[in-house]
């Protein structure tokens, strides 16, 4: 098992390497022709109106394009906290609903409390600790499961 963990890491890794060093250079030859675009605009713009002119308007172009890259910025900040807030109101949701379920129950009660009698309050702490140890890892690969699929769309 921890052997699939490595693999799995290594491979999410790679990948991830792979799609930034694709990333970058897709980012740098985006930057060497605007640049390129720019320039020539500027000149252009200069031979037509003069160099004040021209140095005025690639800078409202470029200010135009931050406040663009900002906006779009702020607005995949705002969707992620969102999200990030939804999904902890679920898993709260869902911790409450199994533990309300649990509690409600008089027979689940009942064998508990038989449980306790029959094994010893000074032997079951430690069952409880493994038991809630085994149940947070159990929980966090229904979590892993149910996320990844979600989150292997929209990268394809």
């Amino acid at each position: 098992m921890l052997q699939r963990l490595v693999d799995d890491l290594q491979t999410r890794a790679g990948t991830a390497a792979r799609l930034t060093t694709l990333a970058s250079a897709a980012g740098l030859a985006l930057l060497i022709a605007t640049s390129f675009f720019a320039a020539a605009a500027f000149v252009f713009v200069q031979q037509q109106e003069g160099t004040v002119v021209a140095c005025l308007a690639a800078g409202a172009v470029f200010l135009g394009v931050a406040l663009i890259a900002a906006g779009c910025y702020m607005a995949k900040k705002r969707q992620e906290r969102l999200r990030l807030e939804q999904a902890a109101r679920e898993a709260a949701q869902s911790a409450k609903s199994t533990a309300s379920t649990i509690l409600s129950d008089p027979a689940a009660l009942a064998v508990g409390l038989q449980l306790v009698r029959m094994i010893g309050v000074k032997r079951l702490i430690p069952l409880l600790a493994i038991s809630g140890v085994a149940l947070g890892v159990m929980a966090s690969q229904r979590h892993r499961a149910d996320a990844s699929p979600a989150e292997a769309s929209p990268a394809e």
